[in-house]
């Protein structure tokens, strides 16, 4: 099969292209690279640069590559910017998300899986998050997300479109290097943003009802969540729409984080305390039971995990972060 892949130059995406090509899968790559490097996608791989805002180009791509399904990553996803910037979440999210299923439907394409996100949900008041969990989204993000999950649900009714919906929790690691997130909103980059400048790491909140007072997530290796997309393909042979959480189904606080990143590189995370931030939750744990049952798909990888790839691939790419542990190495680097 020829999947397209929207955003497979990005952090997920190039693990998403990477997952499917070791599953003999053959990949065309459309990328604004807005944010994607283009150095991840490999020799070999049609790599077109293009926004899904463009259907007829979208529409042109899928007919020209013979297309049988899409992978749609590609979109806006910083929680904070979209309090800002609301209409440009919706423009580039929803609407992103119009545009590429009339270009499905245009080119005749009934196979997709949509990258969503836990943002969807309303906060917590269970444990952990079911799929039936009530979708309140507190954020612009989060609400261009759900209205993506209702626009691929009822083009899936209409048009026969056989559809995945996932819903990520928070994504970290990397499988190599050269893939590693080169972004900087969420907590592990925080973290090694605060390590390389021998700053210490910030913590907001320690207020919270969590065995430590810190905040509670769900971390999930990319290198896993990208095994579930390839999983995934699988359903969208038959038509409808399935909704699945894509998380470990096992909490970390932001105390444990640090404390396995100290672990890990010998250094002082000891943080800086400040005050909460507007919404955001004490606990958000993902209930994974449902992609176990319908994917036979698990995360393999725990939190000491995740750190190690994120560090060794931040000391691979900075030598300041070398050389506050291993100065000798750094000189002869």
């Amino acid at each position: 099969m020829t999947w397209m892949l929207t955003g497979g130059a990005g952090y997920i995406g190039a693990h998403v292209l990477r997952a499917l090509r070791m599953a003999g899968e053959r990949v065309v790559v459309l990328d604004d690279l807005s944010t994607g490097d283009p150095r991840r996608v490999p020799a070999g791989v049609p790599l077109v640069v293009a926004s899904v805002l463009d259907g007829q180009r979208v529409t042109r791509v899928l007919r020209e590559h013979a297309v049988d399904g899409v992978i749609h990553l590609a979109g806006k996803k910083a929680v904070e910017e979209s309090v800002r910037l609301p209409l440009r979440y919706y423009h580039e999210n929803a609407e992103g998300v119009r545009r590429l299923l009339q270009a499905m439907a245009d080119a005749e394409v009934r196979r997709l899986v949509f990258s969503s996100s836990a943002a969807v949900y309303a906060p917590p008041t269970t444990p952990l998050v079911t799929e039936e969990a009530p979708t309140v989204p507190q954020s612009p993000y989060g609400r261009s997300k759900l209205v993506g999950e209702w626009m691929v649900a009822d083009a899936a009714r209409s048009q026969g479109i056989g559809a995945v919906s996932l819903r990520y929790f928070n994504v970290v690691g990397n499988a190599t290097p050269e893939l590693a997130d080169r972004g900087r909103s969420n907590l592990f980059p925080r973290v090694l943003d605060a390590l390389r400048d021998a700053r210490r790491p910030t913590v907001f909140g320690l207020d919270y009802p969590t065995p430590d007072g810190s905040g509670v997530r769900d971390y999930i290796h990319v290198a896993d969540l990208a095994d579930a997309h390839v999983s995934a393909t699988g359903l969208t042979a038959r038509p409808g729409h399935t909704i699945l959480n894509v998380g470990c189904g096992r909490g970390y606080s932001v105390l444990e984080v640090l404390r396995a990143f100290a672990e890990r590189t010998g250094l002082d995370t000891s943080p800086e305390i400040l005050p909460r931030r507007a919404g955001d939750a004490a606990s958000v744990v993902a209930d994974p039971r449902r992609a176990a049952e319908v994917l036979g798909w698990r995360a393999r990888h725990d939190l000491a995990d995740m750190v190690a790839s994120s560090w060794e691939a931040e000391v691979a790419l900075d030598t300041a972060l070398l050389e506050a542990t291993d100065p000798a190495a750094a000189t002869s680097a």
